[in-house]
């Protein structure tokens, strides 16, 4: 809280949002709005939900991926093949103010669901269609899931080895997406306001990914040349790569479990000189025509790390940190995924939250985007599948008796 000031109400609040959604781009998208205050009614089918939920079982029983995704909304199972569960998303998006989907091409528009359509009915609402490849062009029909859009888009060609091009440890292609969408639908409320009308959205896995593509990407085009692949180190740097040290994987020191690697970047060539008379303790290679430069240090790249490595090497990671960071050289350790959920860091800003779940409470990260002055983000429950239909359908004046027939017939869950 800012002090003096009265609280300020977190920046969506009021703002309905509903989504027929599934995987990650579209849910990841409208959790964003959800953790900012948004009310996210998610549409779900009544015969497993979200094809996310099956993914795994590992938190606690339910799929990371859905838990990661789906916090704070409310589930409604509904059969959209059948006209009277159509009618329930019809009669939801009519009260909302954003309206998001990601069904297969061509899905959203035989329902009627697509923006373009919602839009021409509804003028105020923002209406988002995520695909893979776009609404037009030889490829809108293709099925766009994101390791084939990370390949089309050309990242897996910069990731990797040289001999071995590498897909991205998390769906890069769907979080860019999903990031786009939810950029999209924040300009698109600003405009609303100004000019009273929402509008549509479009956004497709490709182009997001082929934007986060830029550096390679205009590397290639006007350089003549598509950066090579060199794993952890960087193409157009040197040095700029992770080191062995002393707890390295193999060594008699090395905590389990601790991969014992450390990565520095020198980005200048005053970095360089401290390295060399700090960390190296050869003062002279800051004026070695083979090393005073970047550019020669990229040409004898191998005797760079060499030289690095060889100083390292002897020196447990925590000493090695210390040391680089005493020399003003920036530099990281090489954590897995277990040692980023310990990370002092996040454990010293209080990062962590516990939010509800059908298997009970479950750590989760506080989301990036801090809004000093007024609440903390919204980290709602994750809801079990038709947790809410109930609730949802009286809310739009359906009774009790219908709900029981719709119930019945298989219509909602």
């Amino acid at each position: 809280m800012i002090p003096g000031m009265e609280p300020l109400p977190l920046p969506l609040e009021g703002i309905t949002v509903v989504a027929v959604e599934q995987a990650v781009a579209a849910p990841f998208a409208t959790r964003q709005l959800a953790d900012l205050g948004a009310r996210v009614i998610k549409v779900e089918r009544i015969d497993g939900g979200d094809f996310a939920r099956g993914y795994d079982t590992a938190a606690g029983g339910l799929a990371s991926h859905f838990v990661w995704c789906n916090r704070g909304k409310e589930s409604i199972a509904l059969d959209l093949k059948d006209p009277r569960g159509l009618d329930v998303v019809r009669q939801l998006v009519a009260g909302a103010d954003v309206f998001v989907q990601n069904l297969a091409h061509g899905a959203a528009a035989r329902l009627g669901l697509d923006a373009a359509t919602l839009c021409a009915a509804h003028p105020r609402l923002v209406a988002v269609d995520i695909s893979g490849y776009g609404p037009s062009g030889p490829y809108a029909g293709k099925r766009a899931y994101d390791m084939l859009v990370q390949c089309e888009a050309g990242l897996v060609s910069v990731t990797g080895t040289p001999e071995q091009p590498v897909k991205a440890g998390i769906p890069a292609a769907d979080i860019a997406a999903a990031m786009y969408a939810f950029s999209g639908v924040l300009a698109a409320l600003v405009r609303r306001g100004v000019s009273g009308r929402g509008g549509p959205v479009e956004v497709s896995m490709l182009d997001a990914l082929a934007e986060w593509m830029g550096h390679p990407l205009h590397h290639a085009m006007h350089g003549g040349t598509p950066p090579a692949r060199t794993g952890l180190a960087h193409a157009v740097i040197a040095p700029y790569d992770a080191y062995p040290t002393a707890d390295g994987w193999g060594s008699p020191h090395a905590p389990s479990g601790q991969w014992g690697r450390v990565l520095l970047s020198v980005q200048n060539d005053r970095e360089w000189r401290r390295l060399a008379e700090q960390v190296i303790k050869r003062p002279e290679l800051g004026s070695d025509p083979d090393f005073a430069t970047n550019a020669a240090r990229v040409v004898n790249r191998e005797r760079t790390d060499a030289l690095v490595g060889a100083a390292l090497g002897g020196l447990g990671a925590d000493e090695a940190v210390g040391l680089l960071e005493r020399a003003g050289v920036a530099c990281a350790r090489l954590r897995d995924v277990q040692q980023l959920a310990e990370h002092p860091q996040l454990a010293a800003r209080e990062r962590w939250r516990e939010v509800g779940s059908p298997v009970g409470p479950l750590r989760a990260l506080l989301p990036p985007i801090t809004l000093p002055g007024g609440g903390e983000a919204r980290m709602g429950d994750v809801p079990a599948l038709g947790e809410h239909t109930v609730a949802l359908l009286r809310a739009v004046g359906m009774a009790d008796v219908k709900i029981a027939a719709l119930r019945r017939d298989g219509v909602i869950a």
